[in-house]
């Protein structure tokens, strides 16, 4: 991968993971929000990952695209739902607790829906 590629993979691993820690820093908050960094979070992965495909894409390697569009739409609903909440006080713990089983998903995908192995 080159140094493009690197860069996009970073922002990609380092937007789940403010996504991912926005929300987790809440579980034990009576009342969850959507706060900017689970905000900004959602949207660097989704960014970040959309232009990693335009790079698998245009490079000479095989694409998985049924990872590819599993993951698009798994971060697309966090993305919209991310959205459609921001401005709201506090969300349900039924929508807080999807937001959370998705993002854990997604990554879960990322890592264990390969065809090789790296041990």
């Amino acid at each position: 991968m080159n140094t493009v590629g690197l860069i996009l993979l970073f922002l990609h691993i380092l937007g789940f993971a403010a996504l991912l820690g926005g929300l987790l820093a809440q579980v034990r908050d009576p009342e969850k929000k959507i706060t900017g960094i689970v905000r900004d979070g959602a949207g660097t992965a989704f960014l970040a990952g959309l232009f990693l495909v335009g790079l698998l894409e245009a490079g000479d390697g095989p694409v998985n695209h049924a990872k590819i569009g599993v993951k698009f739409a798994i971060s697309l609903v966090i993305l919209v739902l991310v959205m459609v909440n921001m401005r709201k006080p506090k969300i349900p713990n039924g929508l807080y607790w999807a937001l959370t089983a998705m993002t854990v998903l997604n990554i879960a995908i990322a890592l264990f829906w390969s065809g090789r192995h790296a041990y």
